[in-house]
């Protein structure tokens, strides 16, 4: 009669250092991640570059974060010519935000304009900044966002025509100009798939929202042509 230890299955011994990487990357993040909610809570204060790696992405959940170039990138353009009275929205890009904070931390933004983060991922309540969003309730915001925004980054999570429409409404009602001229229009950027292209100009046409050649490169990755939009000019693209 077989014992016990002969009928339990056994892994073999690539599996067991399989599985040992598996929880020690799990244990990693997991402990990144509580000292990053530490240190939020007494305000970050740049001695350490925040990094997305603390934020796995949950593929799922349409979570493509960018790379620190493209983030950087982005992020110091929303931070030129801002004041300490500027206000800077983040919506579904916060790989964009880190950056924000990064640069600000830093010293290398001499000033502190106010950001506010709007995210579906409750992880980033970290950060106080956060206002929890969800693209299928697009102004069910705090009262106090509907036109204050002197710039806006917006990367609606999935490539539909609902959800685009929602996040345009998002930013329409938090921008504090759209197409007017006193006070200027709100600087907006959108980031999302090549074939949402036409529907982008028309949900922004008003604010005059143009095709851009800046590359946006995500960090894994991303199988969909992916594409930059905005309504003002940068040292950083151009309009083909």
């Amino acid at each position: 009669m077989a014992s016990d230890d002969e009928d339990t299955p056994k892994l073999s011994a690539d599996t067991l250092a399989a599985l040992q990487g598996f929880y020690s990357e799990r244990d990693t993040r997991q402990k990144a991640f509580e000292d990053l909610k530490s240190q939020a809570e007494t305000e970050f204060d740049g001695s350490k570059p925040l990094s997305m790696e603390t934020f796995t992405e949950d593929w799922n959940a349409s979570q493509f974060w960018y790379n620190d170039d493209t983030a950087t990138k982005l992020a110091r353009r929303l931070l030129k010519d801002a004041t300490n009275d500027t206000n800077i929205a983040v919506i579904s890009a916060p790989s964009v935000f880190l950056q924000l904070k990064n640069l600000i931390a830093s010293g290398e933004c001499k000033v502190k304009p106010q950001l506010t983060l709007l995210e579906y991922d409750e992880r980033f309540g970290v950060f106080q900044e956060f206002v929890k969003y969800d693209f299928e309730t697009p102004i069910r915001l705090p009262a106090e966002l509907k036109g204050s925004f002197d710039a806006i980054i917006c990367d609606p999570p999935f490539l539909s025509e609902d959800c685009q429409t929602k996040a345009a409404l998002t930013v329409r009602w938090m921008s504090k100009s759209w197409d007017g001229h006193d006070p200027p229009p709100t600087r907006l950027v959108v980031c999302t798939g090549e074939r949402m292209e036409t529907l982008i100009h028309k949900l922004y046409g008003k604010a005059g929202m143009r095709t851009t050649d800046f590359e946006v490169v995500h960090s894994k990755g991303l199988s969909n042509e992916f594409r930059c939009y905005a309504n003002f000019e940068s040292d950083i693209w151009s309009f083909p």
